[in-house]
């Protein structure tokens, strides 16, 4: 083999593997801009358009311990072949969805979708550290973890201009329309979605063809000893439940997941309540800009952990949380907005910190906390749906008392780590969320 082949043979695999990071994160923010749309077209009120997320993040919930379960049996690269094919699936769903018109079927194709996402990300992040020098495994994820905040962008700009159509009839031309135009528009509004998924299915598609078909390190396509090992001897699950700190690791990474998923859900919805007369792509905007400031608050956030304490600084961003949460709540219109799309910045590093205190000295319970961590994102599913609700009840505003509790929560749990318990080198070698 040549210097030639053989260096691309061993980036290959790397260049595979870090695309992921961009692709779920293009699939899990697409969510956002299709909660508005889908509640528009399907005349959908917020507790019902909600379910976009739910039925998301409760594929999540299902399959994250069988995509553990498949790694450690058949190892990382058959999880990243089976996930990237669930995802493909999930997103041809949308094709005959939006032709049938039926809500139902859009949440089924997003349920497929998050359930191959869950075996990515199961599997990605381990994998990432076992490509190359195990010296340069955290460059090697932080690098990777740089384009999941570019994916999600690149989701929210997408999704503005092509499947928010910037038609927005009001209540009394809604009434005055035939139910031929009414079944007209409904059809136009949900075909938007065909062929933007369509393309995202053909792309993940054909990643999974070449990642079946390039030659990764033995670590990586098959199980490790280790594995192998603790298939036989792992202390029962049980043993998670006798430690606290995992536990309540556990419920606060469910109660940032919901106020994550909350407030990107609806700020679109909230910006349009707020300052009358905002258009969808106007408010898409917003969110589009609270997504860049969530990617430069993971770079501003590792770089302050190398003089604070991770636990205590992802503290004190909780606390800040609070406080523009309430603003939203209390002040609204365009200053509540600008104070709700803030919360971004400071929300970039909870879910890495969270998930790392909360694996600190798990030892052998470690892959299988992991998965715990990784089912506890259901909390995108029932706190998205308790702020519709609310939101039906009240006012969107008030809403977003939910993610202020999520906030007080975490920040909680930052308070009562023990110091030093997540070095900055732990908190960032988690990609995701």
């Amino acid at each position: 083999m040549t210097q030639g082949s053989s260096r691309r043979a061993e980036w290959a695999p790397m260049v595979l593997i870090v695309a992921l990071f961009f692709l779920w994160g293009v699939a899990n923010n697409l969510n956002d801009v299709l909660i508005p749309h889908l509640k528009k077209a399907f005349f959908l009120t917020d507790l019902r358009s909600g379910l976009v997320q739910s039925a998301f993040y409760l594929g999540y919930f299902f399959l994250a311990l069988p995509a553990g379960l498949l790694m450690r049996r058949y190892g990382y690269k058959a999880a990243v072949i089976v996930g990237l094919v669930l995802f493909g699936i999930g997103a041809l769903l949308f094709w005959p969805a939006a032709e049938l018109r039926r809500y139902e079927f859009f949440l089924s194709a997003l349920f497929v979708i998050a359930s191959g996402l869950a075996f990515l990300e199961t599997s990605a992040n381990p994998l990432i550290t076992v490509l190359g020098d195990p010296a340069k495994a955290e460059q090697r994820l932080n690098l990777a973890q740089a384009f999941n905040p570019l994916g999600s962008i690149t989701a929210v700009v997408v999704g503005r201009q092509f499947i928010l159509s910037g038609v927005e009839p009001t209540k009394a031309q809604f009434a005055a329309m035939s139910p031929e135009q009414l079944s007209a528009f409904q059809a136009t509004e949900a075909q938007s979605t065909q062929l933007p998924y369509l393309i995202i299915a053909a792309v993940v598609l054909i990643w999974a063809v070449l990642v079946a078909i390039t030659r990764f390190p033995p670590q990586a396509s098959r199980p490790t000893a280790e594995d192998q090992h603790q298939e036989h001897v792992d202390r029962p699950i049980l043993g998670l439940f006798a430690r606290p700190r995992f536990l309540f690791g556990v419920a606060a990474q469910f109660f940032y997941v919901g106020a994550q998923v909350g407030v990107w859900s609806y700020m679109i919805r909230y910006a349009q309540d707020q300052v009358p007369g905002m258009g969808e792509k106007t408010a898409a905007a917003y969110l589009s800009w609270s997504l860049v400031g969530f990617m430069a608050g993971r770079f501003t956030g590792t770089a302050l952990m190398s003089r604070v304490d991770p636990s205590r600084l992802m503290a004190l961003f909780a606390v800040v949380n609070v406080g523009l949460t309430l603003v939203a709540v209390t002040v609204g219109g365009h200053l509540g907005l600008l104070a709700l799309a803030s919360t971004s910045f400071f929300m970039s590093i909870m879910f890495p910190t969270i998930f790392a205190s909360s694996l600190k000295g798990l030892g052998p319970l470690t892959k299988t906390g992991s998965s715990f961590l990784v089912m506890s994102i259901i909390g995108g599913a029932v706190l998205t749906a308790l702020m519709g609700g609310i939101s039906d009840a009240s006012a969107i505003r008030f809403a977003i008392l939910v993610p202020c509790a999520c906030f007080a929560v975490v920040g909680l749990f930052g308070m009562t780590a023990p110091r030093r318990d997540v070095s900055a080198r732990d908190a960032v070698l988690v990609g995701g969320h």
